[in-house]
Parts: C-alpha cells; sequence; structure tokens
C-alpha cells in the first residue's frame, strides 16, 4: 500500500464542495475533545483558551503538594504548543510562555530545588518567551520585559545553573535598549 501524504489528503480535499467542507470540519469537531479546542481557540474565544491553558500549567508546574499531585512538565509543554499551534497572536504566546515560567520558577522558589530537567525545561521556555517578546513592538514588549526580569531576580540562589542561563538570556536580549 503507498504511503499516505498530506498532499494525498489535500489533492481529495481539493475536489471536496464547501458543504462537504463544512461536515468534514464538523465531523473532526465532534471526533475528540482536542479537535474542539483547537477550533474553538482558532475561531471563537482566544482569551477562554489561554486562561484553560493558564490553568493547565498552573496545575502542571505549580501542582498542590498537600495532595500528592506531580509536576507535569510534558503536559504543561504540551498546553503551549497546543495553544501555539491553534491560536496566531504572539502577545498570547508571550503571555502563556512568560506565565510557564513563572509557576515552574515560583514552585522551585516556594519547595526547594528540583532537577537538571526541569531548569532545562524552564530555560528553553525563557529563551521561546524572550524570543517572542522581542518580535512585538516596543509598547507590547514593556509588562513581559519587567516579568522577565523579575523571573531572572527571584531565581538567584536556585542551582544547577538556572539563574545564569536566565540571567544571560535576559542580559543577551534587553540590556541593549534599557
Amino acid at each position: 500500500m503507498a504511503k499516505q501524504t498530506w498532499s494525498s489528503v489535500k489533492a481529495q480535499l481539493n475536489g471536496l464542495s464547501s458543504d462537504e467542507l463544512l461536515r468534514l470540519i464538523a465531523e473532526l469537531y465532534q471526533l475528540s475533545k482536542q479537535n474542539r479546542d483547537f477550533l474553538q481557540a482558532r475561531y471563537i474565544d482566544v482569551g477562554s483558551a489561554l486562561s484553560d491553558c493558564k490553568n493547565v500549567i498552573e496545575e502542571c508546574l505549580y501542582p498542590d503538594i498537600q495532595r500528592d499531585r506531580p509536576l507535569q512538565m510534558t503536559k504543561a509543554k504540551k498546553a503551549v504548543s497546543d495553544f501555539c499551534k491553534a491560536v496566531a497572536d504572539p502577545v498570547a504566546h508571550a503571555e502563556l510562555m512568560v506565565f510557564f515560567v513563572e509557576q515552574g520558577n515560583a514552585f522551585t522558589v516556594d519547595y526547594g530545588d528540583i532537577d537538571a530537567g526541569f531548569y532545562s525545561a524552564l530555560v528553553s521556555m525563557y529563551d521561546r518567551a524572550v524570543k517572542t517578546v522581542c518580535g512585538l513592538s516596543s509598547e507590547a514588549q514593556g509588562p513581559f520585559r519587567d516579568r522577565l526580569a523579575e523571573i531572572v531576580s527571584s531565581s538567584r540562589g536556585i542551582g544547577w545553573g538556572y539563574h545564569d542561563e536566565l540571567s544571560h538570556l535576559y542580559a543577551a536580549s534587553f540590556t541593549d535598549q534599557d
């Protein structure tokens, strides 16, 4: 059997009428919660999608340890990835990425050292956030720059080279603009 590719599917879709495409999208919408969330975020309510995503990130990166909830870095990263695929709004992307790092950073400040993988993931998201913020207008950058600077400040004393990496990323991107 020949390997199926997007090109093969696209060729078939090109032959469908508008009504057939709408029925197909309706079927995809009903097929899974992930499809519903994607379509709603893309076409209906970015604010609600952002809020829902932030709730997932908070539950994953600042879990209720009194209820024995684990850290879930992979789930939090997937929430950011899915949101950014669905929503084409760089300000919303920046908000979510900065919030992600704020949550992970706050958890380690409040509860102590985690591990190298945890900090590596936070540094990676911080780097993405900085790059996204740098792509915004100067006016839109301000509040994000303040929050990114606060993350660096509050990370002093955290191990694994975490603070040093954040400091370097911030200085390399914003110091010359201050």
